[in-house]
C-alpha cells in the first residue's frame, strides 16, 4: 500500500525554488569588481527565472548578488546569525535594504550556515572562505544540488580537488561553470527535473522524476 507522501512525491514540484547565495562576505574576494559584477548577474538571472534568492543576509557577495535580484524585481530572503534586528545591524553590521524577509534566527554565524543550506532548495558558491567551505560540506553532505561559479576567486576555485580528495558519495550533484547565467539555468532545470531531499538520512533518496 503506497503512503500519502509516496503520492504526493509525484506530484510536479510547482511552486518556486529558494536558490542560496553563498560567498565571500569578506576578504578579498569582495574587493573584486569582477567578483561583484559575476554575484550580481547571478543574483538577477534567479530574479528573472522567477526563483527566490535566500542568504544569509551579510554583507559581500551574497548581498550584492541580492541587491541585483530585488532590481530584477525578485524576491530575496535573508537567514541572519543575529537574534534581533538591532543585533543584525550593530554585532553583525549587516545589510538590511535589500530584503523582503529576514529571519532573525538568533542561532550565530555556525549554526546560521546549516539553516541556511535547509532553507534552500539548492545553493550557488560565489568564492567564499571557511564560512563558505562550512555551508559547501554541509550541502554536499545532505546531498543538494550544488552550483560552483569558477570564475569568481576563493574556494569556488578549490571545491573540485577538495571533492575528490573526500572521495565519498552522498547523493549530491554539484555543477560547476563558469558563466553565471549558464550555472543559475542548470540548477533550475536540476530542481525541475531531478529527486528531492526527503528526510531519509537527509539525503536524496526517492526514485521519482519530478517536472514542473
Amino acid at each position: 500500500m503506497k503512503t500519502l507522501s509516496e503520492e504526493f512525491l509525484k506530484i510536479p514540484f510547482a511552486h518556486k525554488f529558494r536558490i542560496g547565495v553563498m560567498g565571500s562576505a569578506q576578504g578579498p574576494s569582495i574587493v573584486q569588481k569582477e567578483n561583484t559584477e559575476l554575484a550580481m548577474v547571478v543574483g538577477e538571472e534567479i530574479a528573472k527565472s522567477g526563483h527566490i534568492l535566500l542568504n544569509g543576509a551579510c554583507p559581500g557577495l551574497p548581498n550584492d548578488a541580492a541587491i541585483a535580484a530585488k532590481k530584477a524585481g525578485g524576491f530575496v530572503i535573508g537567514v541572519s546569525p543575529a537574534f534581533s534586528r538591532k543585533e543584525h545591524i550593530d554585532k553583525f553590521s549587516s545589510p538590511i535594504d535589500p530584503y523582503d524577509i529576514i529571519l532573525y534566527s538568533g542561532q550565530g554565524l555556525m549554526y546560521r550556515d546549516v539553516l541556511n543550506i535547509r532553507c534552500s532548495d539548492a545553493i550557488i558558491i560565489l568564492g567564499g572562505g571557511m564560512g563558505t567551505l562550512n555551508e559547501f560540506t554541509v550541502a554536499f553532505d545532505e546531498g543538494r544540488y550544488i552550483g560552483v561559479l569558477t570564475s569568481t576567486t576563493g574556494i569556488a576555485q578549490h571545491l573540485k580537488d577538495i571533492i575528490k580528495q573526500c572521495n565519498r558519495e552522498t547523493g549530491g550533484r554539484v555543477f560547476f561553470n563558469d558563466d553565471p547565467v549558464a550555472l543559475v539555468q542548470e540548477i533550475v532545470h536540476a530542481l525541475q527535473t531531478g529527486p528531492r531531499v526527503t528526510t531519509e538520512d537527509e539525503r536524496i533518496v526517492d526514485k521519482y522524476t519530478f517536472l514542473v
